[in-house]
C-alpha cells in the first residue's frame, strides 16, 4: 500500500506535515503555531499495487492545543 496526502487545509501546512509513503505514519517536519492556525484538515489516500490498483481515502483532523495556557 502506498500512502499520500491528497489535500491539506490550509495549504501552507504542506511545509510542516508529511506522511511516510510505506507505513502511512504522519509526522511533523516543523513547528505548529497555535496563534497562527488551530485546526488542520488532511485528506489521505492509500493505493495498493494490484492490477488494477484499488484506493481508499480518509480524513484526518488535527487540532492544535495551546500548551502555554
Amino acid at each position: 500500500v502506498i500512502y499520500e496526502i491528497d489535500t491539506i487545509v490550509p495549504p501552507s501546512a504542506s511545509d510542516v506535515i508529511s506522511i511516510d509513503a510505506t507505513s502511512g505514519e504522519i509526522r511533523l517536519t516543523g513547528a505548529l503555531d497555535f496563534e497562527t492556525v488551530t485546526f488542520y484538515d488532511l485528506h489521505v489516500k492509500a493505493k495498493d499495487k494490484g492490477s488494477p490498483p484499488l484506493s481508499g481515502h480518509c480524513k484526518v483532523a488535527l487540532e492544535v492545543l495551546d500548551v502555554n495556557d
